[in-house]
């Protein structure tokens, strides 16, 4: 069976942002990839009303995901109210049982907003209920088996919410997909015009481009390249665990 692996963050270009180019050549290497964006977008717009916004941020995130032929998840909160609390958490932990991945990829722990931060707690958690069956989950799954190895993309623009750098423990080199990373990203229209107005995030892309830069650099033999650190392995997977380094042998740099 392919290794199945599955991308859970917050919002809508998050994955395309920090995972997209390891998603790319996990794909290639012949994974069965899902995606998932916990929030919908719902505050993301000064012109539309929110039912508006997150029709048109689901939209393109689908065709996001189909770049990667992707199995495509829903969101299951709105903007803003990605909260550490159970009946998320049981929401989260049912798509979990659905997907049963051997690979989770989800946000830093510490990022730079509380979307990123709760969704990568609510993910984690989920991933580590995975067996629980006196868990009650929604909808309700049986528990299930089976070990996963979870990894941690790079916080948004690489540090953390005290704006300090964060050393990935590895890095992937995406020089051979960074283009196709940057499609993925660029079908995000709506949050690019957001976050223009809102953060200052002028060329959208050029963002990310700078983003991947800085860790291609770091790694000293790419130019363009996505960090990841491995979570504790206790209650996932045996402690020697890697299959990002199985999969992706020729693409993997080894941090300091």
């Amino acid at each position: 069976m392919a290794v199945r692996v599955f991308a859970l963050a917050a919002h809508a270009d998050d994955i395309e942002f920090g995972m997209a180019g390891t998603l790319l050549l996990l794909a290639r290497a012949g994974c069965e990839i899902h995606y998932m964006n916990l929030a919908d977008g719902s505050c993301g717009s000064a012109e539309h009303d929110g039912a508006t916004i997150a029709a048109i941020r689901l939209d393109e995130a689908r065709r996001a995901a189909a770049r990667l032929g992707a199995v495509f998840h829903p969101p299951l909160a709105p903007d803003l109210e990605v909260f550490y609390e159970k009946g998320l958490l049981a929401k989260v932990a049912s798509v979990m049982r659905e997907v049963s991945p051997d690979v989770l990829l989800v946000h830093s722990p510490w990022d730079y907003m509380e979307d990123h931060t709760n969704a990568c707690r609510l993910a984690v958690a989920a991933a580590f209920c995975r067996g629980i069956k006196n868990l009650s989950v929604d909808p309700p799954r049986d528990a299930i088996a089976g070990e996963v190895t979870v990894y941690h993309a790079q916080p948004h623009g690489n540090r953390d919410a005290m704006n300090r750098f964060v050393r990935p423990e590895f890095f992937v080199d995406i020089d051979s997909v960074v283009e196709e990373k940057a499609a993925m990203l660029g079908e995000h229209q709506s949050q690019s015009e957001w976050l223009d107005r809102t953060q200052g995030f002028s060329a959208y892309v050029n963002t990310m481009r700078g983003f991947s830069r800085e860790m291609g650099a770091l790694s000293g033999r790419c130019e363009y390249a996505e960090g990841w650190r491995r979570h504790n392995p206790l209650g996932f997977c045996r402690a020697d665990a890697h299959p990002m380094a199985d999969l992706l042998p020729n693409y993997l740099v080894k941090g300091e």
